[in-house]
This record gives structure tokens, sequence and C-alpha cells, in this order.
């Protein structure tokens, strides 16, 4: 096996993939992209559905963390569901599409990140997508219609959608075609990361060159080299310089080495705790692990940003939606054998098939609500099952301010690690929530979903009306989980705790980046895996053309 590259590439989740399959695609270099995790050949991840089979336990492509327990959750331990093999997360979430809103952008470039404002990124997004409503052009201001990640509408759209977006317009909530739009605000249809009824995950975007069944899994590029069952466990240093990782793999220890970078990308929980197992981070905190400081960099772990959600389940009878039943059995058994004809059908569904971005409150420049209306009653990730069929209805805090940190549980990379979110530490997030489960209630009592009638699961007797407020908050900590956006534990910046420069490189040691989504300073307003990506297309140019990265990918805006 090769053992020298020019660049090594640690985590082939979603900004991993687009990182290394432009790196290949833009020169001669030879690129190892490390993964601890399988290849994604496998029909749970190619079919959309597939999701609900994966993201309740911990698995083979699943780490399925858990936090320590929140105090802001009755005690209780969070589950926080993270992809394990090539494409990440993008192979097991519910490929929702969204970027967030401009300000979100913006906010980073005035805080410091000099070239992250949403100008400057925008671009990014759109030399990514591949739209179907604009695909073959690139004349659309605001999507891309020739890049390798297809995003389309859903293919097989469950009428409960439409009934929740009727729903919410009764309840005074705009109408939406387009979230990535103008404007977010407002109900409406998600798009999602599909091709012809199939999942689109990052590794078949930028690794197998849309061939699903890439056994090489680099698009036939020599110079790519794709290894799956990598397991880093450690940045190898020549005093504060990267020159490599010491990995495990089939049993036994390999080094790898790199002539240019070591760049991690293993996501918002492995990046900054492969950092700290390297010697990277909170001096006090290495030592107390045994870890040899290579550079105390106190930042790193930091800044933990997620988005908490609580739901609204509610039974109803109706066997177009998922459910446990022996009817919605056998009408699986049918939509299976439809999906393998001609890939459609209700197994192209991503579950979450239309939401909403609202205002908690009048006068708020952005919304700082979202909802996901699903189309089963996907309760505790779906880990517990309810007889029956039902919708439910989620809403997160876009912008918390809770903030909570990753440490080690120990030196060793193949343990999990500790993972302290502080949901609700700060009580503005609380009101939030609370507002945002009376708009829900407000919702889902409208004529076109309260006509099928049914009852919801646990929060029935709740009352909402400012009557009993102490009960509904007992009630949201007893049941708000994560929504899946963990960002920020290697944040990006210029001050003392800024993990990495807006150049994504390191503070303080030399060759080492991190690109993944644990760079964002705060979280952005929405589902976070096409901004990962973003930032993974990013680094390319800041790796291949800086310091001229800006002027050069304006100049391709503007040709465009």
């Amino acid at each position: 096996m090769e053992t020298t590259f020019d660049y090594l590439v640690v985590g082939a989740g979603s900004a991993g993939c687009a990182l290394a399959g432009r790196l290949a695609d833009s020169g001669a270099d030879s690129i190892a992209l490390l993964e601890a995790g399988a290849h994604d050949h496998h029909v749970l991840v190619r079919t959309p559905a597939g999701c609900a089979a994966m993201l309740p336990r911990a698995g083979a492509r699943n780490y399925g963390f858990q936090t320590v327990p929140q105090a802001g959750l009755a005690g209780r331990r969070g589950f926080q569901p993270r992809g394990r093999g090539l494409g990440g997360s993008s192979a097991i979430n519910a490929m929702i599409y969204m970027r967030g809103r401009p300000a979100d952008y913006d906010d980073w470039a005035a805080a410091g990140c000099d070239g992250w404002s949403w100008d400057d990124v925008l671009p990014y997004f759109r030399r990514a997508e591949c739209n179907e409503r604009v695909a073959g052009h690139d004349d659309d201001p605001l999507h891309g219609g020739t890049g390798p990640l297809h995003v389309s509408d859903l293919r097989s759209p469950n009428p409960f959608g439409q009934h929740f977006i009727d729903a919410a317009q009764m309840a005074g909530i705009v109408r939406n075609d387009d979230f990535n739009g103008e404007e977010q605000e407002g109900a409406g249809w998600f798009q999602v990361t599909q091709h012809n009824g199939e999942r689109w995950n990052a590794a078949r975007a930028y690794l197998h060159g849309g061939n699903a069944r890439d056994r090489h899994c680099n698009g036939g590029r020599s110079h790519l080299h794709v290894m799956t069952g990598m397991q880093v466990l450690r940045i190898l240093f020549e005093h504060r310089r990267a020159v490599g990782v010491l990995a495990w793999r089939d049993g036994q220890e390999v080094v790898l080495r790199a002539r240019r970078e070591v760049i991690v990308s293993a996501g918002a929980f492995g990046s900054p705790q492969l950092l700290m197992a390297s010697g990277v981070g909170p001096a006090a905190h290495l030592r107390e692990h045994g870890v040899a400081v290579v550079h105390d960099l106190p930042g790193v772990g930091g800044n933990l940003q997620d988005h908490l959600d609580v739901i609204v389940h509610k039974r109803v009878a109706a066997p177009e939606l998922f459910g446990v039943s022996l009817g919605g059995a056998r009408r699986l058994i049918g939509e299976w054998l439809r999906y393998r004809r001609d890939r459609s059908g209700m197994m192209t569904s991503n579950f979450a098939e239309a939401g909403a971005f609202v205002r908690s409150r009048p006068g708020l420049p952005e919304p700082d609500l979202q909802l996901h209306f699903v189309i089963g009653m996907a309760d505790d990730h779906m880990r517990r099952v309810n007889l029956g069929h039902g919708y439910s209805c989620h809403v997160c805090v876009l912008r918390p301010r809770s903030r909570g940190e990753v440490r080690l549980a120990s030196a060793d990379m193949r343990d999990a690690p500790r993972i302290d979110p502080r949901y609700l530490s700060d009580p503005q997030d609380m009101d939030d929530l609370l507002e945002g489960l009376r708009i829900v209630r407000r919702i889902v009592t409208q004529p076109p979903l309260a006509r099928f009638g049914g009852r919801e699961l646990y929060s029935d007797a709740l009352r909402l009306d400012g009557t009993d407020d102490d009960t509904a908050r007992a009630w949201i900590r007893e049941h708000a989980d994560t929504i899946y956006h963990p960002v920020g534990t290697c944040r990006m910046g210029m001050d003392a705790l800024a993990v990495v420069d807006p150049q994504l490189r390191v503070r303080g040691v030399e060759a080492l980046r991190v690109v993944d989504a644990s760079i964002m300073p705060t979280l952005i307003g929405g589902n976070t895996n096409a901004p990962a990506i973003m930032i993974g297309e990013r680094a390319h140019d800041l790796i291949r053309y800086a310091p001229h990265v800006t002027l050069r990918i304006r100049e391709a805006a503007v040709a465009d």
C-alpha cells in the first residue's frame, strides 16, 4: 500500500468528499481520503426511505453517539446520530437541501471571517448544485444547474405534505416554493439531494462520478486514493508541522505521510476529538488524558451549537402515512416493488417532506424557527414504535444561544468523545421553543389537518394558551432532542479562542487545516448539509488559489 501522499484528508463526510473530489479534479497531486467506516454501496443508502433503518441506532453506518446527561433535558442523555462511511451524514440524513439566510454568512464576515460573506459563499453553493429546476444552465442568480450535487423536488410527494402547507397558510404563514430563493420565510415543500428517486450523497456526487457502484470509489482518478476502514488515531507532527497520521486498519497500526497538508474533515465531534488526541487543544484537559501537548489551543472543542427540536406527534387513521399496521405492511411491500420498478412511490420519501420557516414573535428581522413536517410518527429518532399511522411536526430554534463543548473521554480515537451540548442553558432558547410549540399547535388544529381527527400522542393535554407555561416547559425538557445539526467546535475566527483562521488553517501549527461544519462560528438558519458541502468547495480554492481565492471566484461568478 502506498503510504506517502501530497494531501491527507481525514474523514469522507460531506465536506471531505467535496474537497477530495475537487482536489483530484484540479491537479495531479496524490490525495488519500481516509474514512473509518465502509463504502456506501448499499441499498439502504441508495433508497431514500432507507434512512429509517440507519438512523435509530449505532451500527456500521451510524456512530450513534450519546450526550452526557443534560440538565436542560431533565437529566436525559441526548441521542446524536452521525454518519459513518463514505458520504458521512449525507448517507443517512433526510436529504433536505438548505443554505440558510444571507445574514448568517454576513455575520461571519462581520465577526472577522474575511471571505465568508454571503456574496463570497453563494458562488460555491451554485458551483456545487445541479438543481433540476435549472438543470443544464448556470444563468440563475441563486441556483446552479451543472454541479455534481443533484437537488430535486420530491418525486412522489405525500398528500399530507400539501395538507400541512394548506394548514400553515390558514394559520397565517405565507406559501414559499423555494426556501433557497429570495426569501426563506413561509411554508412549502423541501427540495432534496436526490436524482431519479435515489439518494445523492456527497460520495456519489464527488467521488464516484455518479456511479454508485464505482468499485474503487474514486471516479476513475488514479491519484485519488479512497481508503475505507482507516481509523485515524492521531496526527503526527515534526515540531509544529503536521506531517502525517497514525491510523488503525485491519488490526494493525499504519503510518501515512503528507508532503503538503493534513486536512481534518471528521465533523463537529470527530474533528475536535482528533485535534485533542493529537496534542492540539486545551493544555490542561490534554494532560488529564496523558496527551503530550503540541500546541495549547483553548478553543478546540468549545462553541458547540446544535438545533434543539421538539415534536408534536399525532395518530390518525390514514394509510397513506407511514405507520405500523397489517395494512401498512402490505402497502409497503407494494411500494418496495414499485420503487424497484420505476424509482417512485413512498420509498423515495425523505419523511420530512414539507416544512416552514417562521418568526417566534413579530419584529424579528429573520425567521428564527424551522418546522419539519414528517409523514409518520417519528418518535424518539424512530427508536420508539407506535402502533397505527400518523404524522409529526417538529420545531427547532434556528440560532440558539446555548453553547456546549466536546471533550475527550479517553485519548483513544476509537472511543466516543464526551459530548455536552448544554441544551437550554440559555433561557431564551426555552422561550423560543415554547413559542414554536404554540405555532405548531395552531397549524395542526387548522381544518386541512384537523379534519382527519386523531389525538396528539404526548402533548394532547398541554395548555399552550399561556395559562400553564410551567407544565409546557417541563414537557419540553422531557421530550426535546437534537435535529442533527451540531457545528462550531473548531470555530473559524481571528480571536484568541478561534481554532482556525479564515483560510481554515489551524492556528499555531503548520500544514494542518480543518474543513467541515465544525468551523462554523455560528449556526446557520437551516439544515447544515449543503453548507458543509459549500465549506469543502471553498476549502479547495483556499488550498489551490489562496490568497486570490475571493477574487477568482467572484470573477467566475461575473463570467457566469
